[in-house]
């Protein structure tokens, strides 16, 4: 399974015992109308900045909260939110970490199914640490000081998704200590990658925009994590391997030891 589903994948492979669709939405709006099937998934978002040890303490956590709904590792895994990507590529990039191998986005979430609908609560099933398969993995969520280290690396591509004045630091969030960008990133606006709300473009315009071979290795950041998480969503449907950063500028640009360029 790619890491990137739409509506009609779904709706042919929605009886199969091995799919397991999550919706990101928040129980409230899963119980006023969810795909049939599905069940309520909070995971929670990534950190605005972590180190490495706090990120191996995260995957272990967010482990237990897969359990707890009943997620093995095993199964196909298919995020569902209200179809914007906001909710679901935070989810993916969480249910990655701790270690979840098959996890996917279903393009447009809600909005884009066109099926019925089921109502009312779903009861959970919590699954002892035994019943599961989690290995973490930490890779998932890139750290300050994994780019910091991959500075020059050629296997490994920054993305910027930030506007033109933020990425010069001409005229950067206010919140931020230092304004500019980190060493090596290109510049990539986030509406040139998306034909609508949670729609990529198609995987040519993408790799036209990026300028990069299909599976090139590819950290995005923004100022917080949000518009670089919407990105690799649009990322991984061109087919890249593309991770977020959620610490982003806003974690950057507060530690003096590394650097930037304007």
């Amino acid at each position: 399974m790619n890491s990137v589903v739409d509506a009609s994948w779904l709706a042919e492979h929605l009886g199969d015992e091995d799919l397991v669709v999550g919706d990101v939405r928040g129980p409230n709006a899963h119980m006023r109308g969810h795909i049939p099937g599905s069940r309520p998934l909070v995971l929670g978002s990534p950190p605005p900045g972590a180190d490495e040890a706090t990120v191996t303490a995260l995957a272990q956590e967010v482990g237990l909260r897969l359990r707890r709904h009943g997620i093995t590792g095993r199964e196909r895994l298919v995020l569902v939110d209200r179809g914007d990507g906001v909710g679901a590529m935070p989810a993916l990039q969480m249910a990655e970490l701790a270690g979840h191998p098959n996890v996917a986005v279903l393009l447009g979430g809600m909005a884009a199914w066109q099926g019925e609908l089921a109502e009312g609560a779903v009861e959970l099933e919590p699954l002892r640490e035994a019943q599961a398969e989690f290995q973490p993995n930490p890779a998932a969520m890139p750290t300050r000081q994994e780019i910091a280290d991959r500075l020059g690396d050629e296997t490994l591509v920054l993305l910027d998704i930030r506007t033109p004045d933020e990425y010069t630091g001409r005229r950067g969030s206010p919140c931020d200590p230092r304004q500019g960008h980190i060493p090596g990133a290109r510049l990539v606006e986030l509406g040139d990658l998306f034909d609508g709300p949670g729609q990529p473009a198609s995987p040519d315009r993408v790799r036209a925009v990026v300028g990069l071979p299909e599976g090139a290795k590819v950290v995005a950041y923004c100022h917080s994590g949000s518009r670089s998480a919407l990105a690799a969503l649009a990322l991984r449907a061109a087919g890249y391997e593309a991770r977020n950063y959620p610490g982003s500028w806003h974690e950057w640009s507060r530690h003096d030891e590394l650097p930037l360029e304007r």
